[in-house]
């Protein structure tokens, strides 16, 4: 797939890797709202810097 990133230069063993991916995702129970909305809240929070 062109539009992941390159997890393994060798074009064989990177397919094999998200092949991986696609397989584990698929087996995942669906997110409820909740789980959903905590996923968000991590992102959209802003960062704090750390004083040097």
């Amino acid at each position: 797939m062109s539009d992941r990133p390159v997890r393994f230069e060798d074009p064989v063993r990177n397919a094999a890797y998200w092949a991986r991916i696609r397989r584990n995702v698929d087996q995942a129970p669906p997110l409820s709202n909740e789980q959903r909305a905590v996923i968000r809240t991590a992102f959209s929070a802003p960062r704090t810097k750390e004083a040097a």
